[in-house]
């Protein structure tokens, strides 16, 4: 069984390939990056087939392109998730590419840095800043990528999740030098997604890793999410599953209950099982009803048409 999955996903991934751009986020200078020729990206696959990514120096998107009939202008970066310690890309990653590309939005995997003294200045804020400029490349080169600047999502699984939760509430905070270009997404899509850095209910891994062992109030309230929800935080889809022991419940709660407060349109779906990482949810249990969902909710905001 194990072989035969390993088989598809290589066939599913090669089935895109012939569609797909790779570029480099910084194709030149990283912001707030440290030297370190010790550091090395790595790729491990794991007996189910499944490929993780650990140590990224040098972040990348991959954009997955729908076929010409199927384009409808809109854009999704995608941030998988791996506790800010490793990117679990397949089933968070291309696998959800492919599944966007079926209802004609392109989609964009971004391959970010996870946060490290080792290889940053400033760990809190490495991944924003490549969330930051994924937003701003697709925006740029949306003319040549037949995409609308107005139909720009994000979206976050598990750690990448908060990562797409933070582009969500701090687009106009300034990381690095930039142009003009908006880094404010249209609209988010998070599942069973990290949103507060309170110990008491955070990932503790993934608080860890991006803020260190012991982080100060105002950092941890800096980035628990669900304290930074305005009127201009883009409209939002959470999918959770109330048996998650990994990330709890009451992060998607939080911050639509935040979300609401604000009066932004949102919308929060929790199952009843499902656990965590359930990525498009392939079971028989409820869970796996989100994506039909999430396309309908697409229609409703306006994002594609039925």
């Amino acid at each position: 069984m194990k072989r035969i999955l390993f088989h598809l996903i290589i066939v599913f991934a090669c089935n895109l390939f012939a569609q797909q751009k790779v570029i480099k986020v910084w194709p030149d200078k990283i912001p707030g990056a440290i030297e370190n020729s010790s550091i090395k990206e790595d790729t491990v696959r794991l007996e189910n087939g499944q490929i993780r990514i650990k140590s990224v120096i040098d972040p990348t998107l991959t954009i997955y392109f729908p076929e010409k009939e199927k384009v409808n202008g809109a854009a999704v970066i995608i941030c998988p998730g791996g506790g800010y310690a490793r990117l679990s890309i397949d089933h968070e990653g291309l696998l959800i590419a492919k599944w966007f590309n079926e209802l004609g939005i392109t989609g964009v995997v971004l391959k970010y840095r996870l946060p490290s003294d080792l290889i940053m200045k400033n760990k809190n804020i490495g991944p924003l800043q490549d969330v930051q400029e994924a937003i701003r490349i697709v925006r740029r080169n949306a003319a040549n990528w037949n995409l609308d600047i107005t139909k720009i999502g994000i979206m976050g699984f598990s750690a990448g999740g908060h990562l797409a939760s933070t582009s969500s509430t701090h687009f106009a905070e300034k990381v690095y030098d930039c142009d003009e270009t908006s880094a404010r997404p249209d609209f988010a899509i998070l599942i069973y997604p990290v949103i507060s850095m309170n110990k008491e209910i955070t990932h503790s891994g993934s608080r860890t890793n991006l803020l260190g062992e012991n982080p100060d109030t105002k950092l941890i309230d800096h980035f628990s999410n669900e304290l930074q929800v305005t009127k201009d935080t883009p409209p939002t889809f959470l999918v959770h599953a109330a048996d998650d022991k990994t990330v709890p419940v009451l992060n998607s709660i939080n911050y639509f209950l935040a979300l609401k407060k604000n009066e932004v349109p949102s919308e929060l779906h929790i199952f009843q099982n499902g656990g965590h990482g359930f990525g498009l949810g392939k079971t028989d249990n409820t869970e796996s009803q989100w994506p039909k969902m999430c396309e309908k909710w697409l229609i409703q905001q306006g994002v594609i048409k039925k």
